[in-house]
């Protein structure tokens, strides 16, 4: 790696993509130029200030009114990659649809720009879209890592190191607990945590109204309980060679009205050693770290690690369960 700072894109500037660029503004490696949200974006090649691009977005509903170098627009990601030089980019995005990050990465390839993205994505399905564009992100010289948010991300991560202690997997467990101080600070990951309850899937979900999340999370005192969710953890570690998805079990409980995590995030994998023992290694999050600490820290970890793979020639679609992030000063 050259003493260069990696120029940074976030794509989403909802709770997470504020996180993301809180998280940079104490990065000595990178540097946060350019972000995008529905109604706009906002490049600096010499860096973008959240102090001042944070309120903002909040005052005027988009980076687009950003004095000097915000630009509002209607297709603000496709705009934001012809005029930005950007190494890599974190995709905040919330996948409502379930194919929307599958066409924002078929933008991307279209454009011809060249560079790292860095997801966080959620569903099984919509990292199984990503696979079938393999082909062509390798061919368009984009290196891709996807699930590389917490879990998946960084507990699959985790899961991938474990189960080197053991000849056979058994089992791996995800359970987390997520914490926010109100649910109208990330409602998009809101509105995709409630498309995996019984009775809802994502276009439903999408669909509701604020008004109408408001009304559903009163009914469960802002408490969500999530089971056997459709995770990517399971096909990340399946196609890493760790063991078969349908031994990976995902579910957590969300409080969407208080920033305690309700329940520690821990992993759990359980196996069989070459001596013929059967043994759990646990992994707990420290409750402390919010969401959008163990959600942005890997992310960013892993396009570091994506830039190395890129300055490599190594191009085309990898998950968090394959590589291993390198830690950003």
């Amino acid at each position: 790696m050259n003493n260069q700072k990696i120029r940074v894109g976030v794509l989403g500037f909802g709770g997470l993509g504020q996180a993301a660029a809180r998280i940079l503004q104490q990065k000595s490696e990178m540097c946060l130029v350019a972000v995008a949200d529905q109604k706009g974006y906002a490049y600096n090649p010499e860096g973008l200030n959240p102090d001042t691009l944070i309120p903002t977005y909040h005052d005027r509903g988009s980076s687009g009114y950003l004095p000097e170098y915000g630009v509002l627009s209607n297709n603000s990601i496709a705009d934001l990659i012809t005029q930005a030089q950007v190494d890599g980019y974190f995709l905040a995005l919330p996948n409502l649809p379930n194919t929307f990050m599958a066409d924002v990465t078929r933008q991307f390839i279209a454009s011809g720009w060249q560079g790292v993205l860095v997801d966080a994505l959620k569903r099984t399905s919509a990292v199984e879209q990503l696979l079938t564009l393999q082909k062509e992100l390798s061919e368009s010289g984009i290196t891709y890592l996807t699930g590389c948010g917490a879990t998946p991300g960084l507990l699959t991560a985790v899961s991938s190191i474990a189960a080197q202690s053991f000849t056979e997997i058994h089992q791996v467990k995800i359970t987390f607990g997520v914490g926010i101080a109100n649910w109208e600070a990330y409602r998009a990951t809101i509105r995709e945590d409630i498309a995996h309850l019984p009775g809802f899937d994502v276009d439903k979900a999408k669909a509701m109204t604020d008004e109408e999340v408001e009304e559903f999370l009163d009914k469960t005192n802002g408490i969500l309980t999530l089971e056997n969710m459709e995770h990517a953890d399971d096909i990340m570690l399946e196609l890493a060679g760790i063991c078969d998805r349908s031994q990976v079990t995902v579910g957590g409980i969300v409080d969407t009205r208080n920033p305690k995590k309700p329940i520690s995030t821990n992993v759990k994998i359980t196996g069989r050693t070459f001596e013929g023992k059967i043994s759990t290694h646990t992994f707990t999050l420290g409750d402390e770290t919010s969401m959008a600490a163990n959600v942005c820290g890997p992310a960013f970890g892993y396009l570091k690690a994506g830039i190395r793979l890129h300055q490599q020639n190594l191009k085309g679609l990898f998950t968090a369960a394959e590589v291993m992030p390198l830690f950003v000063r």
